[in-house]
């Protein structure tokens, strides 16, 4: 038994809902398009569930963040599929496909065959026996990227008030979590092997103001070191952790953040592959014509730096998605897909921006012990990246277009002049002459907007 789609999507996150928001903007017809997800609701804003979702008061829940209240547009409800004739089919995993028949088959026996195939399967968390480390069984051991992960760390940390978390991870999960566990009045030890705070991306001195930030709030950093093993109890909980510095730490509950992996096992073999993930040209379309990849598993070609990249973040995943979709419905008007990095992070009272590459050398600017302040980044005379913190809308806008026409910078002293602003002049293009530019750095002379950004009332 089986049916047949013109358009399948693979997967239940963001990049599913967003995928299905473009296909309805592009005529798709009813019965045309079906959605097959392991989860058992409709496609939400992942993002919302390290953010909102674990705030003790006033907490999001579904349907609030079901996509795309990202983009400012409707909400996307279980109702919104069924009036746009979108099949979903939900708590169903697929079990294999075959890409050059066009066929998957699912858990419950279902074949469905295709024309048009998005992969928007996402990632998964590593677990802690990846890294040889045995507990991830434990009831108080948590994990956080799917509903059922962030329905279960909330139902553990309200076991937990006023006890012991350790987080291990001091990326965007463990940064975060930490930040959610504090407001839910738990204290928190975060532990990791490097020198500070998402070392990937900030600075030592951008590290340093984060982490003193979270230090106000009674946050404990354990840095250069890492998890060799748990203590439990008779009853199978984890009552301490280990370091391999010899350190021991008490523990009511363990939040993991050790990064993810790319969820594409059903196509190895079948896909060329490339960073980890499925390869694709500037349309997003993988090596088999008929099969197109979005979001986490996507490894695309990025202009601005010129190379090929696996970006594990919303925004890629929304841009993705819908770049996708046009590149299938409406390939004679779809350009090359053109992608600025872009990372950003809300918690506590703190919001901050990234745009392009943390290469070259780099300027920080504006006032550490205040609310606004940043980096830039140059590589071979131009603006390749800026981190702000505490920017406003305006702010955002402009220095993610001076990092995207990569400005000329012909003075990095001038970087720190207050009163320059960069000029919205067209982006140069195809090897022509850039114009210099003298970046803003928003101190005395720019009036700092008193952010209301508490970290959980935002969704995304």
């Amino acid at each position: 038994m089986g049916r047949s789609f013109r358009y399948v999507i693979i997967g239940g996150g963001v990049a599913a809902g967003y995928a299905a928001l473009e296909f309805t903007k592009k005529g798709v017809s009813h019965g045309e398009l079906c959605i097959i997800s392991d989860e058992p609701v409709a496609p939400y804003e992942r993002p919302a569930l390290s953010k909102g979702f674990l705030l003790p008061e006033a907490p999001a829940r579904l349907p609030g963040f079901h996509t795309c209240v990202g983009a400012n547009e409707e909400r996307l409800t279980p109702n919104w599929y069924k009036e746009h004739g979108i099949e979903l089919i939900l708590g169903t995993r697929v079990e294999s496909i075959d890409v050059r028949r066009k066929t998957l088959l699912t858990t419950t026996g279902e074949t469905i065959s295709y024309k048009f195939l998005i992969i928007a399967t996402g990632s998964r968390a590593v677990k802690l026996e990846e890294i040889g480390i045995k507990g991830s069984d434990a009831e108080n051991v948590c994990y956080l990227h799917d509903l059922a992960d962030a329905t279960n760390l909330v139902n553990i940390m309200q076991k937990c008030s006023g006890g012991n978390a350790i987080v291990v991870g001091g990326g965007y999960i463990g940064m975060e979590c930490a930040a959610s566990l504090v407001a839910n009045k738990i204290n928190v030890s975060i532990v990791f092997p490097g020198p500070h705070c998402m070392e990937r991306l900030f600075t030592p001195k951008i590290a340093s103001y984060y982490e003193d930030f979270y230090k106000s709030k009674g946050v404990n950093f354990v840095k250069g070191t890492s998890l060799s093993s748990f203590e439990f109890n008779s009853e199978g909980m984890v009552t301490g952790a280990n370091l391999r510095d010899g350190r021991q730490l008490p523990a009511d509950m363990i939040v993991v953040g050790i990064g993810a992996r790319p969820n594409t096992d059903l196509f190895t073999g079948q896909l060329t592959f490339e960073n980890r993930g499925i390869k694709v040209n500037n349309h997003l379309q993988s090596s088999n014509p008929s099969v197109y990849a979005v979001g986490d598993v996507a490894s695309f070609p990025v202009e601005f730096s010129g190379d090929t990249r696996r970006v594990e973040h919303v925004d890629a995943a929304r841009r993705t998605a819908r770049h996708a979709v046009s590149a299938i419905m409406d390939p004679n008007n779809t350009l090359e897909f053109d992608y600025l990095p872009f990372f950003y992070s809300r918690v506590f009272s703190l919001s901050w921006r990234f745009y392009g590459d943390n290469v070259g050398e780099v300027v920080h600017f504006g006032d550490f012990s205040g609310s606004k302040f940043g980096a830039y980044w140059k590589n071979n005379g131009s603006l390749v990246g800026c981190f702000l913190e505490g920017g406003s809308d305006d702010d955002y806008v402009k220095i993610a277009k001076a990092v995207r026409d990569k400005a000329m910078v012909v003075d990095l002293g001038e970087l720190l002049r207050v009163d320059q602003k960069p000029p919205l002049s067209p982006p140069i293009r195809g090897g022509g002459l850039k114009k210099p530019v003298y970046l803003w750095c928003a101190t005395s002379a720019i009036l700092v907007a008193v952010f209301a950004y508490w970290y959980g009332s935002m969704w995304v």
